[in-house]
């Protein structure tokens, strides 16, 4: 099946903002559509990103979670827009979105996939905005068949490992995407280099813990950071950048308290603040190593005056302000 059975365009009502405002001073005045069906590509001169959305609910119906990470995307696009842009100095685009409308998770995931690779080839770093953290299978598999032989670092922003078991059938969920990818870096003979920060003990049952374990998973615990120990996982964040070639960041909107973020599927009593993670948001961007980065599990029906997609939004013009150009 083809990925553009599962391609919707991007919709450049999305991207609308107050008349007065003055020009190239907000993202909606800066953002640029590209319908993948139908834009050539061109040599770039500065920093490109693409928003591509990932509109699924499949990953966390299989993780009996809450659903309703399929409505994230429209939420943050629209958050997004309203933010100040304070450089000119890069070009972002809507590249539209990757449905999951008929439950075949595998499908989309495998959709996703492809357009990433698409993007990376042409230069283009992509930012996936979901849909349940199973957007991170699809993800991986787009920034492997781009650059099958770098060195990978993963950065996974979260309260969980997502290295839950299989389900039956070899099926994945929202929780398995970690595990997936470990296996298939393992069956490639690659190292699998994940990083975690924002682990809750409560929150990973001891056979995650073990899983972990088994593939020398490094881990920041919430715990360390509430107790402000920052300069740990700067330590933590350098050995990463200094050991890979490329970096994927990956962020679940659940590593954060409850306050920050209540619009998301399992909402965290004990999750960290914003200002425990922009500054290793920031010192990976500017690094220029971060070939992919992506945000995962907003839920805009269980939001609080748009909090999680305002907190979503701000991450992304974090990532993009910081971000250093680096050509591979």
């Amino acid at each position: 099946m083809s990925w553009s059975t599962r391609y919707l365009p991007p919709d450049p009502n999305q991207w609308r903002g107050r008349p007065d405002t003055p020009a190239d001073s907000c993202f909606f005045q800066v953002m640029k559509i590209m319908n993948l069906l139908e834009d050539k590509f061109f040599e770039l001169d500065q920093p490109t990103f693409a928003l591509l959305g990932f509109r699924c609910d499949e990953g966390v119906r299989r993780n009996t979670g809450r659903i309703g990470a399929a409505e994230g995307p429209a939420a943050i696009r629209h958050a997004l827009s309203r933010l100040s842009v304070q450089k000119q100095n890069f070009a972002v685009y809507d590249a539209g979105n990757i449905t999951c409308a008929d439950g075949d998770l595998e499908a989309s995931q495998h959709a996703l996939g492809t357009v990433i690779a698409f993007l990376l080839r042409h230069g283009i770093k992509p930012i996936v905005i979901g849909g349940g953290h199973e957007l991170s299978w699809g993800h991986y598999q787009g920034i492997a068949r781009a650059y099958p032989e770098k060195s990978l670092g993963i950065v996974n922003f979260d309260a969980h490992f997502d290295m839950r078991p299989m389900l039956p059938e070899n099926k994945g969920s929202s929780g398995t995407p970690f595990l997936q990818i470990a296996k298939a870096r393992e069956s490639a003979k690659l190292e699998f280099d994940y990083n975690c920060v924002g682990i809750q003990h409560a929150g990973n049952i001891r056979q995650l813990f073990e899983t972990a374990r088994h593939y020398n998973t490094h881990i920041i615990y919430a715990d360390e950071l509430h107790q402000g120990q920052q300069e740990k996982c700067l330590d933590f964040i350098d050995r990463v950048i200094d050991q890979n070639e490329l970096i994927y960041l990956t962020l679940c909107l659940d590593v954060f308290g409850a306050a920050y973020a209540p619009g998301v599927s399992a909402s965290q009593p004990l999750g960290l603040a914003p200002w425990n993670v922009i500054p290793f948001v920031r010192q990976l961007a500017a690094s220029g190593k971060v070939v992919s980065f992506d945000i995962a599990e907003l839920s805009p029906r269980y939001d609080i005056d748009h909090r999680t997609s305002k907190l979503a939004a701000a991450l992304i013009y974090e990532f993009i302000h910081s971000h250093n150009s680096h050509t591979w």
